[in-house]
């Protein structure tokens, strides 16, 4: 990876996970417009954290070390984003961490099938 991109590929991630993100909100049932919102702010903050701490890990420390401080910060996220949800959305049809969990899954999961197809 080329370092200089790294700006670019954090605006691409940050714009797949809020379109995966709202996607499956909207398919579990999330219909007000301020949670939709809120989800997308969360992943504002979240996002760009999940991105590039792990690229500056790698380059510094390997690949395993990626994978180590990315299963953290994934953990993280959830327990944030479940929190931030827990406090600040009306949707209270999902438990807000599994929903927080549901939502990275998602994300993560579909991310992940995208890099294979374009690399």
């Amino acid at each position: 990876m080329i370092l200089s991109n790294l700006p670019w590929i954090m605006l691409k991630c940050l714009l797949c996970t809020i379109v995966i993100e709202v996607l499956f909100a909207l398919i579990f049932g999330i219909r007000d417009k301020k949670d939709i919102v809120n989800v997308i702010l969360v992943n504002i903050v979240t996002n760009p954290i999940v991105v590039s701490v792990p690229v500056y890990v790698m380059i510094h420390y390997g690949m395993q070390a990626r994978y180590v401080v990315l299963i953290i910060l994934e953990l993280l996220t959830v327990l944030s984003e479940g929190f931030i949800y827990y406090k600040v959305i009306k949707f209270k049809k999902i438990n807000p961490f599994i929903l927080a969990l549901l939502l990275n899954l998602a994300s993560y999961l579909i991310g992940e099938v995208i890099n294979r197809i374009w690399i």
